[in-house]
């Protein structure tokens, strides 16, 4: 399957970031990830398109989620949808959906089966947080309640993900190769769920604006915190400390992340950089949010684009020298150590 031009665009236009570990991908698995992508960030886009009421957004989900499952061929008109975004690509991506369902079609058996699976995770963690923040507001806070609930909304949205990739890339990839599969996918979950907790700490004071926190109120309440005043400079030494822990759960989630990009054949380089990319992005992320105080938050923490640049060449150039690869991955100027085969 190769994806028309239209949808190339779109996945150029709407993946920032992961356009560039798409890019690198064999082609054997590049047109399912990227078309898994693309259908991932459609339903993302209803389900965060706030000028429609919540329960429009669900119903389109739910419409959506039918297609792509099989289960329904009624035609689909996010026109209504679309004329509602800011992004001209993203009201593209909206209004040619059929054509990202089309494609789903000529994908094998297997295959299809693996991109509905994990497109009826996502969107149900998207209905799931839908629902749970329906009403809030900067004025009417709603937290998660638990840490596990926490945990499964990054599994939901993120390491579900891990799993398909790995799947997908054990498919058509390395099918014969002797491999732990369980402690495999077990890394490829918290693969996933790292990114995505590096993503919910670096959105923490944007979300906060909206009436979302997404740190439980079993962490909060013992530290003497509320999401209304998290983010005050009165409450800082008590903040810190908190998120903090965060960052060390999401630098130990990516920490498996790289023993999982090192269990990978060495001679899939395509695939291994691919992983590492977001990985070395993410850590990257951490040492800045790390840095930040309560104040430095609240301007959207993120790594410039010469940063990136920097990550790519660097990891690149020295990915034929295992020793140099190994520092790549490094917390508290000590290099990781890896489960997988470096040599």
């Amino acid at each position: 399957m190769q994806m028309p031009k239209t949808l190339t665009d779109l996945l150029r236009a709407t993946s920032r970031s992961f356009y560039l570990t798409l890019r690198v991908l064999p082609g054997a698995i590049r047109p399912q990830i990227g078309l898994a992508y693309l259908l991932a960030r459609t339903t993302d886009t209803i389900a965060d398109t706030e000028l429609v009421p919540i329960e429009q957004r669900l119903d389109a989900l739910k419409r959506l989620r039918d297609r792509i499952q099989g289960t329904s061929s009624a035609p689909l008109n996010f026109g209504e949808l679309a004329r509602q975004q800011a992004s001209a690509a993203e009201g593209v991506l909206l209004e040619e959906v059929d054509a990202s369902l089309a494609l789903l079609q000529t994908l094998s058996p297997a295959d299809q089966l693996l991109v509905r699976t994990v497109l009826n995770t996502i969107t149900g963690g998207q209905e799931l947080d839908l629902r749970r923040f329906s009403g809030a507001a900067a004025e009417k806070m709603v937290a998660l309640e638990t840490a596990a609930e926490l945990d499964d909304y990054t599994y939901r949205v993120a390491g579900c993900v891990g799993e398909f990739w790995t799947k997908m890339c054990r498919a058509h990839l390395f099918p014969n190769l002797r491999l732990d599969d369980k402690q495999l996918l077990a890394d490829g979950v918290r693969f996933g769920k790292g990114l995505q907790l590096v993503n919910i700490l670096r959105d923490l004071p944007a979300d906060l604006r909206q009436g979302r926190c997404y740190l439980p109120k079993d962490k909060l309440e013992p530290a003497g915190l509320r999401p209304e005043v998290l983010l005050s400079p009165i409450n800082e030494a008590k903040f810190l400390p908190l998120f903090h822990e965060y960052l060390d759960r999401a630098e130990a989630h990516l920490a498996a992340g790289w023993d999982y990009t090192n269990t990978l054949p060495w001679n899939c380089a395509r695939v291994r950089l691919a992983c590492a990319w977001p990985i070395l992005i993410g850590v990257k992320t951490i040492e800045k949010l790390r840095a930040a105080g309560v104040l430095g938050l609240q301007q959207r923490v993120k790594v410039s684009r010469d940063e990136v640049r920097g990550i790519l060449l660097r990891s690149t150039l020295v990915y034929p020298l295992p020793r140099l690869w190994r520092t790549l991955f490094s917390t508290d100027g000590k290099a990781v150590a890896s489960r997988g085969n470096l040599a």
